[in-house]
């Protein structure tokens, strides 16, 4: 937020009002004209015929006016007594006047004040006198524009991460493989690197081979899979490449493109981490399993459950614009296995993510108290069986809070809330004053708070701790 100095200088308007009050002609003029007697009282002086016209006596000196601008008052009170009845008037700025412009009580402006470049702080942020003395007031404001800033970030954060899509790729376009070797090997599929061109334009994609026996593909799923708008965590389409585009490609027939390049699965990923024993693997756990339950509470909404949760048929990929040691991207790319959702089934995935999260924290290298909060959530997956909505909102307080002491003690989140809105603000402030640029994490941390709300967090303390 730009804060308004307050200091106004008078600009060519204002230059053009003050220069005649002080030129000659003004001040021999109707100044000149009140100041001298009238001929009537002109005493005749000698040796001059009263006749005759009469000389002028010489200019008076010129006299120096004072000019000033003064400063806007911001919400001061007017020096002019209020009727009653009436609220009191703030004064948003006055020029002064000199003596042969006063006249009554107030002093008129010597420019009109619709062209004042006069801003308010207090008229900025939608104060009004009486609520600059009302701390509940200027705190519900700052809370607000806190919150709009945090949508504002996100907002921002998920076109850079979703940007760069290709269009719908055509056969007229011209495509080129890059690698002989598909770059990434999943449980059904096989992912080649493709060049697409348009004009000066370039996209990378991916080819999508079924692998040689894969279980055939449920139709539904494919489909749905073709009509589903971006989504951060769900694998997109954007076309065919039709038999015979690529001569040298190591397939047969025409193949489906995919707008994002996977670098690993899941699977591949433990096997790294089992080596390597990082000491925040329990972090990046989490962070990929909220990914997860995003795709999977997607797939809840549009009446589809995905029937076999596989490690090796989620993807992994570099988000764009970020540091390639953080966090990565999780696509749910297994269409293949998504049928329409029971109306009775509202926690059909639970179980499925309650195996999973004991899979990942099988490579933990430590038990912390972080990790304990995961065990406890996979026991609740299994005996609870949530929603993914509510699988998400329990990763989400286990990352970011509200903690384990402020579960069911009737204490109100509401001021929680407000207060980790506005350090998260800070923290963004602070690391884009140091050339930082937000990663996927600050995003994900930009979508919990701006969308949580004290009913949200108190399901996910209850989930997690009831």
């Amino acid at each position: 937020m730009e804060l308004k100095s307050g200091v106004v200088r008078p600009g060519p308007h204002i230059l053009h009002v003050l220069t005649p009050l002080t030129s000659h002609s003004l001040l021999t003029g109707e100044v000149r004209a009140h100041l001298l007697p009238s001929k009537a009282c002109r005493t005749p002086t000698s040796g001059s015929s009263s006749t005759g016209p009469q000389p002028l006596p010489p200019p008076l000196p010129k006299k120096t006016l004072a000019r000033a601008w003064s400063l806007p008052t911001h919400g001061v009170l007017s020096p002019s007594p209020t009727p009653a009845g009436q609220p009191p008037r703030p004064l948003l700025g006055s020029c002064s006047v000199d003596e042969s412009q006063a006249g009554g009580d107030e002093a008129r402006p010597a420019c009109p004040p619709a062209e004042l470049p006069i801003y308010s702080l207090d008229v900025e942020l939608g104060l009004s006198l009486h609520d600059l003395h009302c701390p509940e007031a200027v705190h519900a404001v700052l809370a607000a524009r806190q919150l709009e800033g945090l949508r504002a970030v996100h907002i921002r954060l998920q076109a850079r991460f979703l940007g760069g899509r290709p269009g719908p790729c055509h056969s007229h376009r011209s495509f080129r493989l890059l690698d002989s070797l598909p770059c990434v090997t999943s449980g059904d599929t096989l992912y080649y690197r493709i060049v697409q061109a348009d004009k000066e334009t370039w996209h990378v994609l991916a080819a999508k081979v079924p692998k040689p026996g894969a279980k055939e593909p449920h139709p539904w799923g494919l489909e749905l899979q073709a009509s589903l708008p971006p989504h951060f965590n769900l694998q997109g389409l954007c076309g065919v490449v039709p038999e015979g585009t690529l001569p040298e490609a190591p397939w047969i027939g025409p193949v489906v493109l995919a707008a994002e390049v996977p670098e690993r699965t899941v699977a591949q990923w433990l096997v790294e981490a089992g080596a390597q024993r990082p000491p925040d693997f329990a972090w990046a756990v989490a962070l990929t399993l909220l990914q997860l339950s995003r795709a999977l509470e997607h797939l809840e909404t549009r009446g589809a459950t995905l029937t076999e949760l596989r490690p090796e048929n989620l993807l992994l990929v570099a988000p764009r614009g970020c540091a390639a040691s953080g966090p990565q991207r999780l696509l749910l790319a297994d269409f293949g296995r998504v049928h329409p959702r029971p109306s009775e089934a509202l926690g059909a995935h639970a179980l499925q993510l309650g195996r999973l999260l004991r899979t990942l924290l099988a490579r933990v290298p430590l038990a912390t108290p972080f990790t304990a909060g995961l065990e406890r959530l996979a026991a609740q997956l299994a005996r609870v069986q949530p929603s993914a909505t509510l699988t998400r909102g329990a990763l989400q307080a286990l990352l970011w809070g509200p903690g384990y002491e402020l579960r069911g003690r009737g204490t109100p989140l509401g001021p929680w809330l407000r207060v980790r809105r506005a350090l998260l603000v800070l923290h963004l402030a602070q690391r884009a004053a140091g050339g930082e640029v937000p990663g996927l994490e600050d995003w994900l941390c930009c979508e919990y708070l701006v969308e949580a709300t004290e009913a949200s967090m108190g399901h996910a303390l209850e989930l997690l701790w009831g």
